[in-house]
């Protein structure tokens, strides 16, 4: 096989498992909104990184890393102005996902040079991911899965009724903005395979199609990892067969079959 296509392959299937299991907390929580934000805001980190790696040589300075911070940094803010001032979500997403983005786009400008890292970070490109990547995402799993192993069940109570896990003493805002940060995390995670423009298609879409299939939490995040990897191989072979973008390529793959989902049900169990 490729080592290019070897190392994609191994990219999306690493990527696909914490996609799948946080994207089941976006799904059933109703966040997916807020993970469009998250992954729009993280052009402004993208872009100031690349500028200061550029105009001031600083080279241990990477995309990604500006990701992560912008990431982090959207999510948190979200799910404080929300728990501390009761604003709509809905309005802090929207100024957050144009703030990111406006930042990002300022700095791209300023940035010397044809930005082609940026561009890839963007629309995705799985044939750019080096082994030390494949570290860190093997690294990324691990930490989503134990922290999701450690607690589970406390998701579940506020992705179902905040209000009772509340009374129960749950600790309902800290617990809240971890899973914003998972969130975010694997929205880094994902915009190296598909691109920050179309990572809410890789994060949503296997979970959705999982609740249709099954109504336990646990099952639906396995079925979602399992979909995800499907997705990748499936979008990987023809984007290679037909020269087509990998990224935009396994994002319409899972569209297609998201909609053949809808159009024939499966049952439930």
């Amino acid at each position: 096989m490729n080592s290019f296509l070897f190392m994609a392959l191994a990219a999306g299937l690493f990527a696909s498992i914490a996609a799948g299991v946080i994207g089941t907390y976006v799904v059933v929580k109703r966040i997916v909104f807020i993970a469009g934000s998250i992954a729009h805001s993280v052009l402004g980190g993208m872009g100031l990184f690349l500028f200061l790696k550029r105009s001031y040589g600083i080279e241990w300075l990477i995309p990604i890393q500006g990701a992560f911070l912008f990431a982090i940094g959207s999510a948190l803010l979200i799910g404080w102005i929300r728990l501390h001032y009761k604003e709509r979500e809905d309005t802090v997403i929207a100024a957050i996902w144009s703030t990111g983005m406006a930042i990002g786009v300022v700095f791209v400008s300023l940035t010397p040079g044809y930005n082609v890292e940026l561009m890839n970070f963007l629309f995705g490109n799985i044939l750019w991911v080096s082994s030390s990547d494949l570290w860190m995402l093997l690294g990324l799993d691990v930490l989503v899965l134990v922290l999701v192993a450690i607690f589970h069940r406390r998701f579940l109570a506020i992705c179902f009724d905040e209000e009772q896990a509340l009374l129960q003493g749950v600790p309902v805002k800290s617990l809240y903005l971890l899973l914003l940060s998972l969130v975010a995390i694997s929205v880094v995670v994902l915009i190296q395979i598909v691109g920050a423009i179309l990572v809410i298609s890789m994060l949503a879409i296997p979970a959705a199609i999982a609740g249709s299939i099954t109504h336990r939490l646990s099952t639906m995040m396995w079925i979602a990892v399992l979909l995800g990897w499907i997705f990748t191989l499936l979008g990987t072979t023809i984007a290679y067969q037909l020269n087509w973008p990998l990224g935009a390529t396994i994002a319409l793959t899972a569209a297609l079959v998201y909609l053949l989902s809808r159009l024939f049900p499966m049952r439930s169990f």
